[in-house]
């Protein structure tokens, strides 16, 4: 009797535990990338068995831990909302060399993690979120997916990086924009190769994310003299169903504001996406 007592109780609880909705999870996997393994987090919410899900982009020469992006996954898991950043190749954990890094390998980059968070049966849809460079590369990527991304945020896009291209300006460095160099060095050790330079200038970013039809909202600082906010306009401009929020002062990565910024990028995903 008290061996029979123990099974039915043993598997009552086994019921139990297999009803529950799943638990909030932070984990580290691997992705394939286009040169290389992608070092990503994955964090997930407690309470629900389904929710919609970010891929979060950072910026050049950043990484996956700069503080807005871990921010703004800490904020969406707290409503719901799982989401995914990832190094770069070439970045933070992830492999590759820095100096093979380019625009389109990194548009590459980001299709393997959407075919990766795609492939969850969790996930009901997928929206994007960038910084910078980040922000450049989700809004082509938004243009090329059309409707399978439900919704983008753009922090700080540097759609400028084709016209410094074209200028021969990169980051304050002087180069031969119709021959460029094996590599321009800049922040006193990243070498940014000569494909980087040639990719571009070519780069059509506004001719590409235009072709997206969805929710998005743009958050630029007024300070950013990295990436103007000009080019915040610009997006605004071609997405008719964007916001835009212009920030006075704020510099290209929030300096003192990382918390804002995200609050900002959250509310906008959690007012989108309370449905999905």
């Amino acid at each position: 009797m008290v061996r029979r007592a123990s099974v039915l109780g043993f598997a009552l609880l086994l019921c139990l535990f297999l009803t529950l909705p799943a638990c909030a999870k932070t984990q580290s996997v691997s992705i394939d990338g286009d040169h290389g393994k992608l070092a990503a987090v994955l964090q997930t919410p407690d309470g629900k068995e389904k929710y919609p899900a970010v891929v979060i982009c950072h910026g050049f020469a950043s990484e996956k831990e700069f503080a807005p992006l871990q921010n703004l996954a800490d904020y969406l898991e707290a409503e719901g909302i799982a989401s995914i950043r990832f190094d770069f190749n070439g970045h933070g954990e992830s492999e590759g060399r820095f100096q093979d890094m380019t625009v389109p390998n990194e548009i590459e980059d980001v299709k393997k993690v959407y075919a990766y968070v795609r492939s969850l049966p969790e996930v009901t849809t997928i929206s994007i979120a960038g910084h910078s460079q980040g922000g450049a590369v989700s809004s082509m990527i938004a243009g090329e997916l059309g409707e399978k991304i439900r919704s983008v945020v753009l922090m700080a896009p540097a759609a400028v990086l084709r016209d410094d291209a074209i200028r021969g300006n990169l980051f304050g460095v002087h180069f031969d924009a119709l021959n460029p160099p094996e590599y321009v060095e800049v922040f006193g050790n990243h070498k940014v190769g000569r494909n980087y330079i040639l990719a571009a200038r070519d780069l059509p970013i506004f001719e590409t994310a235009r072709k997206y039809q969805g929710v998005a909202c743009m958050i630029h600082g007024t300070g950013d003299t990295t990436a103007p906010y000009t080019y915040s306009i610009r997006y605004n401009e071609i997405w008719p169903n964007s916001e835009l929020h212009l920030v006075p002062d704020w510099d290209h990565v929030f300096t003192g504001h990382e918390a804002e910024v995200a609050r900002i990028a959250a509310d906008f995903f959690i007012k989108v996406l309370k449905d999905d």
